[in-house]
């Protein structure tokens, strides 16, 4: 074992691929201490800044006081606090459904959801570049899985048009894509879908928050609601905590209450973070300024990194790709930044399509303008010395 390993391992670093944890000693924020250093921070997805804030902590610490920090057990057995309910109601308002669900993780929620839902005799029919959780999950379902190209509904029609007529039918996408900073078509796919009799789910991970009335999420800002069956999110960017939800009808919560293994035999997700989301919501609500600042922001950076000649791919979100190609390059574009004390991580194969690395900046409501000014000029001078 130890022999297979070590080879496995010396052909990721030769390849480019090695991956390492780097030490942080700060909360999350426009700066961080990284390793002694004090680096800004473009890689982040606490796009509204409220990881850090003394409002999440100050509630988590509270509930602690009320109810100890550990979940107990699973929610089945005796772990079903109060504040896990105050939660889901609140969440299932801000959504505008009948019910939700939180999970520990929104990678429990896919895992979870997609196998309670199809099996052996269904299909699944899955957007290419979706999330490593939504692929898992189709792949424990054990459901047929049918890939399309990104974002192209004509292929997903002729996926539908030869999927047969027997079993159920899942379209699961990618709202706002976590690599490339797009947007799924919903309004195409949600008509193709209800056209050929499936279902659909969308993972809102990186929308919720940003986009839609009050930051519900890219559902309501397409204005698809009433075509969507089940909406699935995080609770770890935007809002700034930990753990992952499922929003629709009541009987698909109750649905999943009995039937998602990653719900029923996980311990429930400690009520101090339930407690922390929610005073995360409310902050989402109290201050649209935060989300009008972080989508201003990522604008003026895609066209400022446009005008100096980068590639952002199709991003129209506070996810900017810069496309760099080579592994080894893009790995060395982040060390050259690492430099200048600017924090962005360098994204390599399988996270992303071989040829395709890039580094992937994220732009939170705590930059300021003078960071995007000074980013730029960061990044144009390490494409100079690596010319």
């Amino acid at each position: 074992m130890k022999n297979t390993l070590s080879q496995e391992l010396g052909a990721a670093r030769a390849g480019g691929l090695y991956r390492s944890m780097r030490s942080l000693f700060s909360r999350q924020g426009r700066e961080v201490l990284l390793e002694g250093r004090r680096v800004l921070n473009f890689c982040s997805n606490d796009y509204l800044g409220l990881a850090g804030d003394e409002r999440l902590s100050a509630a988590a610490v509270e509930s602690s006081a009320r109810y100890g920090f550990g979940g107990g057990a699973s929610r089945l057995v005796c772990g079903n606090s109060e504040e896990h309910l105050l939660l889901e109601h609140e969440l299932a308002r801000f959504k505008g459904t009948e019910a939700a669900l939180v999970f520990s993780t929104g990678y429990m929620a896919n895992v979870g959801i997609i196998p309670a839902l199809c099996g052996r005799e269904d299909t699944v029919f899955s957007d290419r570049l979706n999330h490593a959780s939504i692929v898992d999950g189709i792949i424990l379902s054990r459901a047929h899985m049918r890939r399309y190209r990104h974002l192209d509904m004509q292929d997903l029609e002729r996926c539908l048009q030869n999927s047969g007529k027997h079993g159920r039918k899942l379209v699961v996408t990618d709202t706002v894509f976590s690599m490339d900073g797009d947007v799924a078509p919903l309004g195409e796919l949600t008509r193709l879908a209800r056209r050929y009799g499936a279902w659909v789910m969308v993972d809102e991970a990186h929308a919720f928050g940003l986009f839609g009335p009050g930051g519900a999420g890219m559902v309501q800002e397409a204005g698809v609601a009433e075509r969507v069956d089940v909406q699935m999110g995080t609770l770890s960017k935007a809002v700034g905590a930990c753990g992952g939800y499922v929003a629709g009808s009541r009987e698909l919560i109750d649905y999943l209450v009995n039937r998602a293994r990653s719900f029923i035999y996980s311990t429930a997700l400690p009520p101090a973070v339930a407690a922390a989301i929610r005073a995360g919501l409310g902050i989402m609500r109290a201050e649209p300024e935060r989300r009008a600042r972080v989508l201003f922001l990522a604008g003026r950076l895609r066209t400022e990194l446009r005008r100096a000649g980068f590639n952002t791919m199709e991003s129209v979100t506070p996810v900017i790709p810069v496309l760099i190609g080579d592994t080894f390059k893009a790995r060395i574009f982040s060390e050259k930044l690492m430099e200048q004390d600017i924090l962005i991580s360098a994204i390599r194969p399988p996270t992303v399509p071989s040829g395709t690395a890039r580094l992937r900046i994220t732009v939170t409501a705590l930059h300021l303008e003078e960071d995007i000014v000074r980013l730029v000029a960061a990044l144009v001078n390490v494409r100079d010395q690596l010319a």
